[in-house]
């Protein structure tokens, strides 16, 4: 048996260890791919640049589950490390039951990390409640967008925590979607959509989104037409954000996304190298096979 006719014999065990450690090798050496700054990404970016500081706040929306945190939690960590060094409020929420939790965690962590890093910098720290604010859970995902058009307070009377909102300094004078710069959803879905049928459509908010990679084809239409000011694609969309952050905040935390884009870059290529050389075998093998006869 010849090289060609070993390789198209070749076990799955094998092809899956390979993937491994393209997987596993970039994870404890330092490769940095050079980032692009796609348009989409830059909308996003620019719209939260351009929010006043210490004004009215942005909202952003969780709207995910466990199962795709892995592309689109760095997309939150990045937005609201921006959100915190430039002094812009942002109140956090979700459509999603099992995304709440994630809203939550994610956010404490990254006011925590900020605020350590604030301290020992002796710059300004991030409050609860005055620079932003976790809203609870309300079941109805349309009736929500709704009813938030008509009074953000009478939508969510309570914070997660159980603060009545009317006391929440980060929501003084935040009435509906017209107190609100930009609406942003992070989603493994089509709940984007939804917000511009419902937000955007009817009360003319500005909507950006956060997608899966492989999600991210149903919503470019959306982007050129206007209807989102900004997208992040997936976990290269996350890590263009993380970039532009890095480059013009003096922030501290792990990158995720840009650690996360060297396994990913590896492994992607070695797939296209045995896609590309198992057809190659394929045909070589055939020709042997067939001047066998």
């Amino acid at each position: 048996m010849n090289f060609w006719e070993k390789l198209s014999n070749l076990g799955k065990k094998w092809i899956y260890l390979m993937i491994a450690i393209c997987v596993i090798v970039p994870l404890f050496f330092k490769f940095e791919f050079k980032m692009g700054k796609s348009p989409s990404t830059m909308g996003l970016y620019n719209k939260i640049e351009s929010i006043a500081p210490d004004s009215f706040p942005f909202l952003m929306s969780y709207d995910y589950d466990p199962s795709t945190q892995g592309e689109l939690s760095p997309m939150a960590i990045a937005i609201l490390r921006h959100a915190f060094a430039s002094h812009k409020r942002v109140m956090l929420m979700s459509l999603l039951p099992q995304g709440i939790g994630l809203a939550e965690g994610v956010t404490s962590r990254v006011a925590k990390e900020f605020n350590e890093y604030a301290i020992k910098e002796g710059k300004d720290t991030v409050v609860y409640g005055t620079d932003y604010v976790v809203l609870p859970f309300t079941p109805g995902a349309s009736a929500v967008m709704l009813s938030i058009g008509e009074s953000l307070k009478n939508t969510f009377v309570t914070d997660y925590y159980g603060n009545l909102t009317d006391t929440l300094e980060c929501m003084k004078n935040v009435y509906n979607y017209n107190q609100i710069p930009v609406t942003i959803s992070l989603a493994g879905s089509s709940v984007p959509k939804s917000w511009i049928i419902y937000a955007y459509t009817r009360y003319n908010e500005k909507i950006a989104c956060g997608v899966t990679a492989v999600s991210a084809a149903d919503f470019y239409p959306y982007l050129r037409t206007g209807q989102f000011v900004g997208m992040l694609t997936g976990l290269r969309g996350a890590a263009e954000y993380e970039n532009l952050v890095r480059e013009n905040y003096n922030v501290e935390g792990r990158d995720i996304a840009i650690i996360g884009m060297s396994p990913q870059s590896f492994a992607h290529l070695f797939i296209i190298f045995m896609i590309i050389l198992g057809n190659i075998s394929y045909f070589i093998v055939k020709k042997q096979k067939a001047r066998s006869l």
